[in-house]
């Protein structure tokens, strides 16, 4: 089975549900050998402590979070392996702004995500309103991804997929070329992505990333890991059987691992398809 699941939130960035604590018992549960914590990050671009409250933690927060995962990560030690990380926005031209939010602290990984195009939200379904022409919105969207892994700022990017899920869908033809280039561009900062299962919830048909884009990923060699993007407890280890069986499909036989933002690659058992 899938042995790590790096991207789970709580009730402190305002949309989740449950306690860091519960995400923790529920990954014992599983039988998963390592949970990742990483909660959204302050809105560190904006001022005030809070300024987009139910979206991501208060900056005065970010210390608690931490002190509250370190502590599970010593008292689960004898039953699961915790790493501590966080799922940060990346804004062009507040990379120094980003960076010494999260210098403080001892991040096993740093998640980077593009949510906020031309500043609206990529996951508000009122900003496509009468947008009849989404191809200028995904080519911005796939520029920042790219950008993201080229900061150097973080270990994992996430969701790279995340704009289609309620965007209009223009043409494969006229998307696949700027998602290539997104993972041409991750591919030469070696950087991993990851294998996020909430765009089954969100869309049913792929992940984020499409199969597609993961096989590409695969023949560029760039490292991949499992997250299910986990915002109730119940939701971690989302779908990893479907993931399991796209992996063996794909001849994909290792995932990345992340300790002190070192990364590693962890093997996966071998699957057995019946006929």
């Amino acid at each position: 089975m899938i042995p790590v699941d790096y991207h789970t939130h709580h009730n402190r960035c305002g949309h989740a549900q449950g306690q860091i604590e519960d995400y923790i018992q529920q990954a014992i549960s599983l039988g998963i050998s390592e949970i990742g914590i990483a909660d959204h990050a302050p809105i560190y671009w904006q001022d005030g402590n809070d300024p987009m409250p139910n979206i991501a933690m208060a900056k005065d927060e970010l210390s608690q979070y931490v002190e509250e995962v370190l502590a599970l990560k010593a008292r689960y030690a004898e039953r699961i392996t915790v790493r501590l990380g966080l799922e940060v926005d990346y804004i062009e031209g507040a990379e120094a702004a980003c960076a010494a939010l999260v210098a403080p602290y001892p991040f096993d990984y740093l998640i980077g995500s593009v949510h906020y195009i031309n500043g609206r939200n990529v996951y508000d379904v009122r900003r496509w309103d009468g947008v009849s022409d989404a191809l200028p919105v995904y080519a911005e969207y796939y520029r920042l991804l790219a950008k993201s892994a080229q900061s150097g700022m973080f270990d994992i990017i996430a969701h790279s997929t995340a704009v289609t899920a309620y965007a209009p869908k223009p043409i494969p033809q006229a998307i696949e070329p700027l998602q290539d280039a997104a993972l041409e561009a991750i591919r030469a900062a070696d950087v991993c992505i990851e294998i996020n299962t909430s765009g089954y919830r969100k869309m049913t048909t792929d992940p984020f990333p499409t199969a597609r884009m993961i096989a590409y990923a695969r023949d560029l060699g760039i490292p991949l890991t499992f997250s299910s993007d986990a915002h109730r407890p119940a939701e971690v280890g989302y779908a990893s059987e479907k993931i399991e069986d796209l992996l063996g499909k794909l001849g994909i036989t290792e995932l990345a691992r992340f300790a002190a933002r070192r990364r590693e690659a962890v093997a996966l058992a071998p699957r057995v398809f019946h006929v």
